[in-house]
């Protein structure tokens, strides 16, 4: 079947090598080739460069792996439309997750769509906004849920909730003792900031930029825990979701410094490849999704 070819040659172009597809698929390495042989041989092209160590796509093969990936999205679309005449979903769902959502909010609800779809295969990605975007764009996943701004072409973005922001310090900071801090107050504070790419980081680089605030210090971490084990310790200043660190504020473990204005709410948003069908499973997260949004709030 053409599509079992077409399955090889993406999987193969994923992985660049030959015996890393034929494991992931099931398939000896000889197989592997006679399916990228016969696609050859029926386009009458040569669709990639073999080396020992890894493959490259030649501008055909760039072509062919554009249409198979929507190719295969369409016939896993088409196999969960008829499954669903049987009140069935089933498939696979790779959905990637920025760090507050996938580490926060997304695991109830996985495990909630799980309990309803369990013939369901769920796959969950967590990295930074940036990340996702361009995993998304180069069909690598289904459905990102991301905290920043995204600024990709050919990507659908929809909201879906809304995000408190705080901001945060260790209780012996000088600012918590204080019963009202004005932005101005900030200047020449030390900060703990998120990598670039991250939409935690997004977020504070605006509102520094937007205060014209004098930074003394920042420090830099690549995780939402490493922040707000920093701020604990008493390292600096920073702006975390309230989902981030419900518990932290609870035990008194860390403080919410009493801004005001307070810090506007940030859009959380599920982004969508514009050229990738979704299938029905993606179709039923989604409104899964939805549905869940006034828990999510709450």
């Amino acid at each position: 079947m053409i599509v079992d070819a077409l399955r090889v040659f993406v999987t193969v172009a994923e992985q660049n090598n030959f015996s890393r597809a034929g494991e992931l698929l099931n398939l000896s390495q000889p197989a592997v080739s006679l399916q990228i042989r016969n696609l050859e041989n029926e386009f009458n092209a040569k669709l990639m460069h073999r080396s020992p160590k890894h493959v490259v796509l030649t501008d055909a093969g760039e072509i062919l792996y554009r249409q198979a990936k929507q190719i295969l999205s369409l016939y896993e679309q088409g196999k969960q439309d008829i499954h669903l005449l049987h009140q069935k979903v089933t498939g696979s769902i790779q959905i990637g997750a920025s760090f507050t959502i996938g580490e926060y909010i997304l695991p109830r609800l996985l495990a909630d769509f799980a309990n309803q779809f369990p013939e369901v295969d769920l796959s969950l990605t967590i990295a930074n906004t940036e990340e996702i975007a361009l995993a998304l764009k180069a069909n690598k996943l289904d459905l990102g849920l991301v905290e920043g701004e995204v600024s990709q072409n050919g990507i659908q973005i929809t909201t879906y909730m809304k995000d408190e922001m705080l901001l945060l310090a260790s209780p012996d900071h000088p600012l918590c003792a204080k019963k009202t801090v004005k932005p101005d107050m900030l200047h020449d504070c030390t900060w703990v900031l998120r990598e670039h790419g991250s939409g935690t980081r997004s977020y504070s680089d605006k509102f520094i930029h937007t205060n014209d605030l004098r930074v003394k210090r920042s420090y830099v971490f690549t995780s939402s825990q490493g922040v707000k084990e920093a701020v604990a310790a008493g390292l600096g200043i920073s702006i975390l979701s309230r989902w981030i660190v419900r518990k932290e504020l609870e035990a008194g473990e860390i403080t919410a410094i009493p801004l005001n204005p307070k810090l506007t709410e940030r859009d959380f948003w599920f982004i969508q490849n514009k050229d990738h069908a979704s299938s029905m499973a993606v179709q039923m997260f989604i409104q899964k999704l939805l549905e869940q949004t006034p828990f999510v709030r709450s």
